[in-house]
């Protein structure tokens, strides 16, 4: 088991430098008012990751440091998430730090390792269990008490519970999914008849891949077919010559006779045979595009029924494109897109058919398990609130009796509603129940809610006892009360300190408090003094032992060390608190 060992404490509030040393038991913290007693809390609440708040740092000090000495073991989950973090242990022991500057910056440290402040506050869930008047003011809250209950319930609502939780997101997410769709229903209607008149026309049209690009080539080559030809004729007849002109002179005629000077003396010089090869290959090309331009010419179409056609088809196609793409391949990306996306829109019905079913069917699932969750928690409360009134019988209050009241409210309809026991219910993200914890302090009298029926002095002894029952059925290390003696006094404050010392056997308990009959039974008592200058140093937290003991439990008693009567029943209360331990 974990055990908080002790906590230096550095420039916090009153304290300048102190050690508090702590009993694997029951620790008791006393002193008077304003000597700083609540800094111990405090320091344990930023050792866990509460918030750093820059005026708790010391007047005139830089920042406030808190460091504490965990004994852990190998399989405690405490050890388990140091090592996750990096964290070393040494001897057992695990360090935990935290540093408060006067700006306001907070560091944290794990077993020597910088670990995010939240990580503490992790630890915490499952080192100590912190309690205070700020503590009993949230028992109050109806929320707080179904969480304690489903606590102490275990595995009967955290199996159903989690279940619960799982199909209750996947209900919301599919109402927010039904919702955009039957609310949105007009706009999409509308985007859908916009993509079939576009996709329609698109389908008029039949245009092809890169077809406004050719069509474009051949309206140019239209437009100016006149003189194309005439271009063609006139390079025809430059390279073949032209027929009616006898005495013209043409390219091929000129490089043939260039061909033929060589022939005779082409046998003597390789040189001059390679350039009379030359002059061969380009009478060739020029015989080859002669015989084009003369095929050039002859295709050439000039008909003017043809060139209407092409541009009556690009005015199709600009249409087009002024609408839906940049050219023709843009506008085929997007019909293709188009159509997938209507083909999504037009599916709508039948995906709003599909989320109908699947609401009703996890609404179906919800009262199943909503029903579970109720029975569950119905049992347990019983087993729950006999527990804890057996421990108020303990703690002065013999006649008190708690229990709890499971409600659920009705639906206005059906459909925002869940099945439990046969009626329509309102349903959270725990359940349909509304938990609340009554208190019946004697006999004749009515169960109220603990908030309206009972006194402070009630309320911390119903904080004891939850503790007390929790700590056989779901323990914690550590439990730090501050003040959860509020309001107590006489024997009521002996039963106090009774059971929080059975609470201590298995469990460490520490317990900032100003009763001597609670100080009594504590395995260890710590005495928080203020020096002259008002501050709390090193030798400012001391364990007190024999005389020591019986002095402050006689100031606690009487306000006096020194009065025989208080020193008697000091020495009285500790012999009682030995008879029981």
């Amino acid at each position: 088991m974990s055990v908080l060992e002790e906590m230096r404490i550095r420039s916090l509030g009153v304290i300048d430098d102190a050690v508090v040393e702590l009993s694997p038991g029951f620790t008791a913290v006393t002193g008077e008012t304003g000597a700083g007693k609540t800094m111990v809390v405090t320091s344990l609440g930023l050792l866990l990751g509460g918030r750093a708040d820059p005026a708790l740092v010391r007047i005139g000090a830089k920042a406030a440091v808190v460091e504490g000495r965990i004994t852990v073991s190998g399989g405690d989950a405490a050890a388990v998430r140091a090592e996750e973090a990096g964290g070393e242990i040494e001897d057992g022991a695990l360090i935990v730090s935290r540093t408060v500057s006067a700006e306001g910056r907070s560091r944290a440290h794990l077993g020597g390792r910088s670990v995010p402040v939240g990580l503490l506050a992790e630890l915490a869930d499952d080192l100590v269990a912190v309690h205070g008047q700020t503590d009993q003011q949230g028992l109050l809250k109806p929320a707080r008490q179904r969480q304690a209950l489903d606590r102490y319930a275990g595995g009967r609502v955290e199996g159903p519970h989690a279940k619960y939780t799982a199909a209750y997101r996947r209900l919301r997410a599919v109402v927010t999914e039904l919702d955009e769709l039957t609310t949105r229903a007009r706009e999409r209607a509308q985007e859908a008849d916009l993509l079939r008149f576009g996709l329609d026309e698109v389908a008029a049209v039949e245009p092809l891949p890169g077809e406004d690009t050719e069509l474009a080539a051949e309206a140019e080559r239209l437009g100016h077919a006149e003189a194309l030809a005439s271009a063609a004729a006139l390079a025809h007849a430059a390279l073949a010559g032209d027929p009616e002109d006898q005495e013209g002179v043409d390219a091929t005629t000129v490089v043939a006779a260039a061909g033929r000077s060589l022939d005779g003396v082409r046998a003597h010089d390789p040189a001059l045979a390679a350039l009379a090869d030359r002059i061969g290959e380009i009478s060739i090309l020029l015989a080859d595009v002669a015989g084009e331009l003369a095929g050039y010419a002859d295709q050439l179409d000039a008909d003017p029924l043809r060139l209407a056609a092409v541009e009556e088809r690009r005015a199709a196609l600009t249409a087009l494109t002024r609408k839906y793409g940049e050219d023709i391949t843009s506008v085929l990306a997007w019909a293709e897109d188009g159509a997938s996306r209507l083909t999504e829109l037009e599916g709508d019905d039948d995906r709003i058919g599909e989320l109908t079913a699947e609401r009703d069917a996890l609404r179906g699932e919800l009262s199943v398990l909503g029903q579970e969750l109720t029975d569950a928690r119905t049992e347990a409360a019983a087993r729950f609130a006999d527990a804890v009134t057996d421990e108020l019988a303990s703690l002065a209050m013999p006649h008190a009796r708690v229990s709890f009241a499971i409600r659920q409210t009705e639906a206005p309809d059906e459909e925002s509603g869940i099945d439990i026991g046969g009626r329509s219910v309102l349903y959270g993200p725990s359940g349909a129940d509304e938990v609340e914890l009554l208190l019946a302090p004697h006999p004749g009298a009515q169960p109220r809610p603990i908030a309206k029926g009972a006194s402070g002095g009630e309320l911390s002894r119903v904080m004891l006892a939850v503790e007390v029952v929790f700590a056989g059925s779901d323990p914690v290390p550590t439990y730090l009360f501050d003040e959860v003696d509020a309001g107590v006094g006489g024997k009521a404050a002996v039963e106090v300190g009774r059971r929080l010392a059975k609470l201590a056997r298995s469990a460490q308990v520490v317990v900032v408090t100003h009763l001597p009959q609670v100080a009594a039974f504590a395995d260890r008592q710590l005495l928080v003094e203020k020096t002259v200058d008002g501050s709390v140093t090193r030798s400012g937290v001391t364990v007190l032992e024999g005389e020591d003991r019986v002095r402050e439990l006689s100031r606690m008693l009487a306000g006096q060390e020194d009065s025989e009567t208080a020193r008697a029943h000091a020495e009285e209360l500790l012999e009682t608190a030995r008879a029981d331990g």
